[in-house]
């Protein structure tokens, strides 16, 4: 039998199972994460740099963050490809931007875990209050919005320790 290619990766279908692994798996997920992007990119083309300036981010949002129930809202759509292999597609990666494949953007229809669907920036505060605004006014808010800002910074410091340590 072959040995896997992206060994960490290939056993996360979910951010449930992301957020399985241990800390200090994070970097090598996120090496693995990088080169899985430049293969697919490489084989079906769309945006590369965006994509690869955002796999830390996207690592650390779902790791630290419960998505989908905790909604994520892309500002740059084109940034989210580490978003979508993270978040169970990673198999149909072969098909994006094809007709009927992957959205090179975040697409509600396409999956519970995109919250908002943004193809350029400037418009997730927007977006994002409208959403805060509407699940208070319905009786759906959760949570403590101070937690929201602890869980952020500890992902700051999460992404912060990965970065000086490479």
């Amino acid at each position: 039998m072959a040995a896997k290619v992206h060994p960490l990766l290939e056993g996360i279908n979910a951010p449930d199972e992301l957020r399985e692994l241990a800390e200090h798996q994070l970097p090598a997920l996120a090496d693995e994460l990088r080169a899985f992007i430049l293969n697919s990119v490489a084989a079906t083309g769309g945006h590369l740099s965006s994509n690869l300036g955002s796999v830390e981010l996207s690592i650390a949002l779902h790791y630290c963050y419960n998505t989908p129930h905790d909604r994520l809202i892309w500002d740059v759509g084109h940034q989210s490809y580490p978003h979508k292999i993270l978040t169970g597609r990673r198999e149909a990666m072969s098909s994006l931007r094809k007709l009927n494949g992957l959205s090179g953007f975040p697409k509600r229809s396409e999956s519970p875990y995109d919250a908002f669907g943004t193809a350029h920036s400037s418009t997730s505060i927007s977006a994002a209050l409208g959403m805060a605004l509407a699940a208070r006014e319905s009786g759906q808010h959760q949570g403590d919005d101070r937690l929201g800002i602890l869980q952020l910074l500890a992902m700051v410091r999460l992404v912060a320790v990965w970065l000086l340590k490479r």
